[in-house]
């Protein structure tokens, strides 16, 4: 059957979360979908994705490895890439010393070097088209020291401060990046990190579908950058300006464990 001419969106860690609602976000807009996730609900995801009338093709591949991303990438088959929406991340709470090293790796890999991988070998498809657009979901996180969650934190400043360079090298090349910063937001990371016993893990957080609306709409403007929630503007905008010292106690008394639920 012969492929439609609907333009096609690369979007990871679309099984849950906001990966999932960019992902139907991208299929509301008309485009067909390569989703990706490192857990077999990514076929469940897929499925029920092509009832928003798209052509939806699932991979399940695991992100922070080189092998992984090439998996993804045959999966594209020669089509061009108008969308990536490179939002695959995991979190990692409890304090640096006390946590296993295979786990800081894989944070490290996934949210780190396996984005940059994938953003390179999409990114040059692109600006030899001199058309497309980049979502790296980035974080509020990447703000502040991450006390109690110092590796996603660190992981996170580099992917804003990453976004913003590459979109100044790519000025002028028709290829647009947007960097997505939420804050904490109801989905599954808190529990996958370890962190249901902390503030944060047990607070109120943003729904994930607005922060997808919010990113997806800010990707279409073509904007830098894009804070989801007054309630993460006000408290990036503090960041920017209190010393270091003073955002890492502020993160500490949100993301230290040992918390019991109220």
């Amino acid at each position: 059957m012969a492929r439609s001419i609907h333009p096609l969106a690369i979007v990871t860690g679309a099984s849950t979360g906001i990966g999932r609602e960019l992902a139907t976000e991208a299929a509301r807009h008309g485009y067909n979908l390569l989703v990706c996730a490192d857990e077999p609900e990514i076929e469940t995801a897929a499925s029920e994705l092509r009832g928003l009338g798209v052509e939806v093709d699932a991979v399940q591949a695991d992100l922070s490895t080189t092998e992984g991303v090439d998996k993804l990438l045959a999966a594209v088959k020669g089509r061009s890439v108008e969308a990536l929406l490179a939002n695959a991340g995991l979190g990692l709470g409890k304090a640096f010393l006390d946590q296993d090293f295979d786990g800081v790796r894989r944070v490290v890999d996934t949210n780190i070097t396996g984005t940059l991988y994938l953003i390179q070998k999409v990114g040059r498809e692109m600006r030899a088209r001199h058309a497309g657009r980049i979502l790296i979901t980035g974080s509020i996180a990447g703000f502040m020291p991450g006390t109690f969650q110092a590796v996603y934190n660190g992981s996170k400043a580099f992917l804003d401060s990453f976004s913003f360079a590459l979109r100044a090298e790519l000025k002028d090349t028709g290829v647009t990046v947007t960097c997505l910063m939420p804050g904490p937001t109801e989905t599954e990371f808190f529990e996958r990190a370890d962190m249901l016993d902390t503030p944060v893990g047990q607070q109120k957080k943003d729904d994930p579908a607005e922060v997808a609306k919010i990113g997806f709409q800010a990707m279409l403007r073509g904007d830098g950058d894009v804070v989801t929630g007054w309630k993460n503007k006000l408290q990036s905008a503090i960041a920017n300006v209190l010393p270091a010292g003073v955002t890492a106690e502020m993160h500490r008394k949100m993301a230290e464990p040992g918390h019991k639920k109220q």
